[in-house]
């Protein structure tokens, strides 16, 4: 081989080699992203989630604001009532780690096909908007959650939701939109969705009274004797008998209850009703709570009362709550109480005034605010004093049954049971004997 032969086949050797490599580079440019962010990464290369001082979400609904106040997270629509922190930090947290599954190369103008028009009326087209912004009133990010994404499998025989994840989009990233395997289902634009869900909880209840219709002389009162006993009504007449069925959840009034929606002060007048009522509830621990219940006007809608409103019934009941407490300074030593007890119970009573203490503080916060509460909630103490009690029966005689205590005996005698005052004589009753008639009389006998 000469050498221009060699040289030939050095050139076709590098040519092939360039060839291959620009096959290779074609290859990955095609199978790579082509969106800003890829599979695996973060939604933001770092979200700033400890510059943010305000978040504002916008929906179909309407509009919630969330504003850091004195370090804590309150909602502006509500007269900055307390947020539920946990969602609050949820949010911030999902998407501070939030991950893409699959990046999807589109333009602005495609975000109505991701359920992110932000013209749309209903919400599934419509999507959630959330700016976040620092303390100057600055953006600082803007993220759209679009439709939810369908895993494509047949509905459940139980039941729910087939849904595997949710179209997102940082604005900030015109490159395109993304799918995610969150769902962000405690997200809301409904301002009673993000509202702190704590209320008055009464323990141990003493005594309740309830006012009259429009008045503050009291319908009816009932107090009790220990934690385990029933109640007693007040005044009760001796044909009176309370009815343990109507006063047994007076024991636990409230103890459960859920507010539907805080009402800001200015929308109170134009949603309340007549027939206000006074409720006074005692306890054995020395709390003592006054509470106002308000019907809400018939005409009354969700949509009057505030854009962001929960949607609920009418006969909603508006409440507000005063909270008041007496405590005791010293724990009361038992009669006769042993020297090695006395450090035990010492303990457990600071324990409880402690938490005693907390309490108060807590409860008294509420005093100020209008709740919403569903009727059901405030149904019980609602319950006038004819529904509280059953009249008394009075005893009925002990009268046997027809036939109890009768005895048969041989030849068909009856024996029935001494009569009392109750009772009509008894008789013995003896069965008219049948006496056989007699054999004809025997033939005279001949003379032998």
């Amino acid at each position: 081989m000469n050498k221009r032969q060699v040289t030939i086949l050095w050139v076709i050797a590098i040519a092939l080699g360039a060839a291959v490599t620009a096959v290779k580079l074609s290859q990955n440019k095609s199978t790579g992203s082509a969106t800003q962010r890829a599979a695996g990464q973060t939604l933001f290369e770092s979200f700033p989630a400890n510059e943010a001082a305000s978040i504002e979400i916008q929906g179909a609904a309407g509009t919630v604001t969330l504003a850091k106040k004195d370090a804590k997270w309150v909602i502006v629509q509500r007269d900055n009532y307390p947020a539920n922190i946990t969602f609050v930090n949820d949010f911030i947290r999902s998407l501070s780690e939030l991950k893409i599954t699959l990046g999807m190369e589109a333009g602005p103008s495609f975000a109505p096909r991701f359920g992110m028009n932000e013209t749309a009326s209903k919400p599934t087209d419509r999507g959630l908007t959330t700016t976040f912004k620092d303390a100057a009133g600055k953006e600082i990010a803007r993220v759209s959650l679009g439709k939810n994404i369908e895993s494509g499998a047949a509905p459940s025989p139980m039941g729910g939701s087939n849904s595997v994840g949710r179209y997102v989009r940082n604005h900030a990233d015109e490159s395109g939109f993304y799918a995610v395997s969150e769902m962000f289902t405690s997200v809301s634009d409904e301002a009673p969705r993000w509202l702190d869900s704590g209320f008055i909880s009464p323990e141990k209840i003493k005594s309740i009274t309830l006012s009259q219709v429009g008045k503050s002389d009291p319908a009816w009162k009932v107090t009790r004797d220990g934690e385990e006993a029933e109640f007693k009504l007040d005044g009760a007449m001796a044909t009176e008998v309370l009815d343990t069925t109507a006063t047994g959840p007076l024991k636990s009034l409230f103890s459960y209850a859920r507010f539907e929606d805080v009402v800001p002060a200015a929308k109170v007048a134009e949603r309340a009703a007549e027939g206000k009522r006074t409720a006074t509830i005692e306890t054995f621990e020395g709390f003592t709570y006054t509470v106002t219940i308000t019907p809400t006007k018939p005409s009354a809608s969700p949509a009057a009362a505030s854009p962001n409103a929960a949607p609920t019934a009418t006969d909603n009941y508006l409440v507000t709550v005063d909270v008041t407490a007496t405590l005791p300074k010293e724990r009361k030593k038992e009669e006769g109480e042993k020297p090695e007890d006395t450090k035990t119970k010492d303990t457990a009573f600071a324990d409880r005034l402690k938490s005693l203490t907390e309490k108060l503080a807590k409860e008294k916060a509420f005093a100020g605010i209008t709740f919403e509460l569903a009727k059901s909630s405030v149904e019980p103490i609602l319950k006038e004093r004819n529904a509280l009690i059953t009249k008394a029966t009075p005893p009925t005689a002990d009268v046997p049954a027809p036939g109890a205590g009768v005895q048969s005996h041989p030849g068909g005698m009856v024996t029935r049971p001494r009569a009392t005052a109750t009772t009509p004589p008894i008789e013995a009753v003896t069965p008219p004997i049948s006496v056989p008639p007699a054999d004809d009389a025997p033939e005279k006998t001949k003379d032998n």
